[in-house]
């Protein structure tokens, strides 16, 4: 049977694990779904239709599975909000239901750590053992690739993509696409290098790293043509490069899409 404190409300109709603890003042949704080992260790609402997937840990104030704010559309039944396995959400985090643009859904993926007060808006797709720190923001249709990290205090503008990798340091801004394994600083986030670290973290071998910077500073930083030319001129000398080419498809796709991508000063 699941641990449910007796002052918890559990809306008739929720779905919850055996193996879940539903600590004091929690409040359930009848179409929530509560999955194996999840704990909401107080104080923790979850609204509407929100999965929370197996080892997921909730501490106390997070509101889960709100409506958006995208007027008009804040109490759509069809809304949902779906969370992966082992997550860490802090104290008051935020995180929205979808809207009709994106099928109303909202998804969060396996492994990520959401700090104190960050949110998570429609429509968003966060991806794998993402960070978000302490007040960070993104905005609604957002998209994180996987190991996204958010410093503290950070916005991001709705629609943007950040890819893989990539982190955006404390208390910057971003208003356009991010490569992925890039780095951004700065209150109107500037385009700053490469997540070395990260990247030696992620076990990528040192010849591979060192022929990403040498392309990233060709594409961003050269002299020779435009900024297009020189793009497929990397794509021919770098073609067996995986993470470069991953960073030149992430570019291409923007640009097909006609979107901003972030640009190195």
């Amino acid at each position: 049977m699941s641990k449910i404190h007796s002052t918890a409300v559990i809306e008739e109709g929720a779905q919850i694990a055996n193996s879940a603890e539903i600590g004091p003042f929690c409040w359930v949704s009848s179409r929530a779904k509560i999955g194996e080992n999840v704990k909401l260790l107080g104080r923790v609402t979850i609204m509407g239709d929100t999965t929370i997937g197996e080892g997921t840990i909730v501490f106390p104030g997070a509101v889960l599975g709100g409506g958006p704010q995208d007027h008009g559309n804040e109490f759509k039944q069809e809304a949902k909000l779906i969370i992966g396995k082992n997550n860490i959400i802090r104290e008051n985090v935020t995180m929205h239901a979808g809207t009709p643009k994106e099928h109303f859904t909202t998804t969060v993926g396996d492994g990520g750590m959401f700090m104190i007060n960050s949110h998570i808006a429609h429509d968003c797709v966060v991806g794998n053992n993402v960070i978000m720190t302490n007040n960070a923001v993104i905005g609604g249709h957002v998209r994180l690739g996987d190991g996204v990290i958010i410093g503290g205090n950070s916005a991001v503008h709705q629609f943007c993509r950040i890819g893989r990798k990539a982190m955006i340091g404390g208390m910057s801004g971003v208003d356009r696409d991010v490569i992925p394994f890039a780095i951004v600083t700065g209150e109107r986030g500037k385009l700053r290098g490469l997540n070395v670290v990260g990247m030696k973290r992620s076990g990528i071998e040192s010849e591979v790293i060192k022929a990403a910077q040498r392309a990233f500073m060709f594409i961003f930083k050269g002299k020779e043509g435009n900024f297009e030319s020189r793009l497929q001129e990397a794509r021919q000398k770098y073609q067996d490069n995986a993470m470069v080419m991953e960073q030149i498809k992430f570019i291409e796709e923007a640009l097909s899409g006609r979107r901003n991508v972030m640009v190195a000063d």
